[in-house]
């Protein structure tokens, strides 16, 4: 592997610098995925919200937004995804997949929920960076490929930030007016964002399963080690959704998300406890960091979620 620095001497410490860039790198390329979600989801519910007369209150939420939110979501987040390791990304992703499944044949055929949608944001972003360190893992130049994929990412995610303020801003108008191609567009296949995007994050986990499972099989020396890994944390995996699929039954709302959040890094963390490394211990702590982050900065959007 040639990161970067592989030209200069090997001086003490060169090796780890170039590696939290490579790290830094990754976390950002994930943020951006996020951030693109995000803009997206929030087009999609500002534009339900103008069809509907009785929503005027959650359209004006939307728009009354901090414009810094942005940037500072996808500034901390890339700083939590640099954090975490891939053990225990790799497990978030895996529970996820396996919460989104349960949730999604539970929600019937043709249906959709944008809430679960927002609820994977960190998920998200762990895959994403799960699928990178299995797709550049002894790749020649990973540093270049990581800097070039994160150059695509951020321009990827300013144009969505930058569509999604446009819409706020002027969609209304356009619409009516037929003035502008983007809001015609969206006015007539708006409707399908949500398609898009199950078949775009639908994708995404498939490959970051793979690379989930392979991250995390590389650390054992023996079947033996891998079934007494894998056998406790299915069971814990499984009684979490259990309990998560009877809670949303019971009741709904904001009290609900942040729950299940600490419930399911709970799990987590006792299952790592025993099975983990005390670096994993730490990375599930910032791992619950950054869901809460995430949930806080979608919070007008989780509500019109809950109200639609």
């Amino acid at each position: 592997m040639f990161p970067l620095g592989s030209w200069l001497p090997a001086f003490p410490g060169l090796a780890w610098g170039w590696a939290l860039l490579d790290a830094l790198l990754q976390g950002l390329v994930g943020a951006c995925a996020v951030s693109v979600l995000c803009s997206l989801l929030k087009v999609y519910l500002y534009i339900q919200c103008v069809n509907n007369p009785e929503r005027q209150a959650e359209k004006e939420a939307i728009v009354a937004q901090w414009p810094l939110l942005e940037p500072l979501h996808v500034l901390v987040l890339t700083g939590v995804l640099a954090l975490v390791g891939s053990r225990v990304a790799a497990l978030v992703v895996l529970e996820f997949s396996l919460r989104a499944v349960s949730t999604i044949l539970s929600l019937g055929k043709g249906t959709h929920s944008s809430q679960l949608y927002l609820l994977c944001q960190y998920s998200l972003g762990c895959g994403v960076s799960c699928g990178l360190s299995f797709l550049l893992e002894g790749a020649l130049h990973r540093s270049w490929n990581l800097a070039l994929a994160a150059g695509l990412a951020g321009l990827l995610a300013l144009q969505a930030q930058r569509l999604a303020r446009h819409i706020c801003a002027l969609y209304e108008l356009h619409s009516r007016a037929r003035y502008c191609g983007i809001c015609i567009l969206l006015l007539a296949a708006g409707h399908g964002i949500p398609r898009l995007l199950r078949n775009a994050l639908a994708l995404t986990f498939a490959v970051a399963d793979l690379a989930a499972v392979e991250l995390i099989n590389r650390d054992f020396l023996s079947t033996g080690e891998a079934v007494r890994f894998w056998t406790p944390l299915t069971i814990c995996y499984t009684l979490l959704v259990i309990y998560m699929q009877e809670e949303s039954r019971q009741s709904k709302g904001r009290g609900l998300v942040f729950r299940t959040v600490v419930v399911r890094m709970g799990g987590l963390f006792i299952l790592l406890l025993t099975v983990g490394r005390w670096t994993d211990i730490l990375h599930v702590f910032v791992s619950l960091l950054g869901e809460l982050w995430c949930l806080l900065c979608s919070g007008v959007l989780l509500e019109s979620c809950w109200r639609q």
